[in-house]
């Protein structure tokens, strides 16, 4: 199918020869297109509110992601104008989470991915602002990050979703003891990784050759305990990535004891945007560490 340059695509990319509507999601729509030059291009449009800056917020993680030596791959940002995103095509050939030796490459690479390390917890890079979906949850940069995990993520995420009605007040209370605690049961000090921010197993694709990319980030300076543990909550975490991580970078004693904890900010985000079973689960995780 043919069609002329998109108005909403930057001139310098050329004439839009094909174009492919893939579908939606939470934030927008997409296609892949191909241009008059023969490259292929992923299209996002965001149109929900915020749609502009989702769009910088997105553009910048990807670029702060690639800059991490020894990393794992992202696409590269071809434009970022309004509300349209267009990144380099990857052929995505299956899931990220198949079991097989890739996986293996994934956790040295994301071991080095958080060890190229953020200025502060809570830092974003530059033009970004911070999202988790189409949640805009503001940060400040802080040098702790008990700090930031219990009052600028779990705290505004629970009352957020307490507002919407998709979280019971008794689930709150729960979330806010762990909160209350959150210098003691966070673990030993870490310096700040650098973190995708939103590592569940959707936004890990895998291309023909194996290699594990990763796509939809909400980047910032977090915990890289943080990153595995979402990646524990939708599909659970393969040995053989850990243990590969693990040569790399060794996680600290009590890791396993704190994934709920992490788990607390998917969870309560998902409470805030779709309601459904995450508040009770969020409710769970928090009993389970007090």
């Amino acid at each position: 199918m043919s069609s002329p340059r998109s108005s909403d695509l930057p001139a310098s990319l050329g004439d839009v020869v094909e174009r492919r509507r893939l579908g939606g999601g939470d934030v927008g729509c997409s296609e892949r297109v191909r241009l008059a030059d023969g490259r292929l291009l992923f299209v996002k449009r965001y149109e929900r509110e915020h749609g502009e800056e989702m769009v910088a917020a997105e553009a910048a993680g990807l670029r702060w992601l690639a800059e991490a030596p020894g990393g794992p791959p992202v696409p590269e940002v071809v434009a970022a104008q309004g509300r349209v995103l267009a990144l380099a095509w990857v052929d995505v050939e299956g899931s990220g989470a198949a079991d097989d030796p890739g996986l293996e490459q994934l956790g040295r690479e994301l071991a080095a991915l958080h060890d190229a390390g953020a200025d502060a917890f809570g830092t974003v890079p530059e033009g970004a602002s911070p999202h988790l979906g189409s949640l805009r949850v503001p940060v400040e940069p802080t040098s702790s990050w008990p700090d930031l995990w219990a009052h600028q993520r779990v705290a505004p995420l629970a009352r957020t979703a307490l507002d919407r009605g998709r979280l019971d007040p008794r689930d709150l209370a729960a979330v806010e003891r762990v909160t209350r605690r959150a210098a003691e049961l966070m673990g030993p000090p870490e310096p700040p990784a650098r973190c995708h921010g939103d590592l569940w197993w959707g936004n890990v694709v895998r291309d023909a050759s194996g290699r594990r990319w990763l796509v939809d980030p909400s980047a910032l300076g977090g915990h890289r305990e943080a990153d595995l543990a979402l990646l524990d909550l939708f599909g659970g975490v393969p040995d053989r990535l850990l243990g590969a991580y693990a040569e790399v970078h060794p996680l600290a004693d009590g890791w396993r004891e704190r994934v709920g904890l992490h788990q607390l900010v998917p969870l309560l985000a998902h409470a805030a945007m779709f309601g459904g079973p995450y508040g009770p689960a969020a409710g769970r995780a928090a009993r389970a560490a007090a």
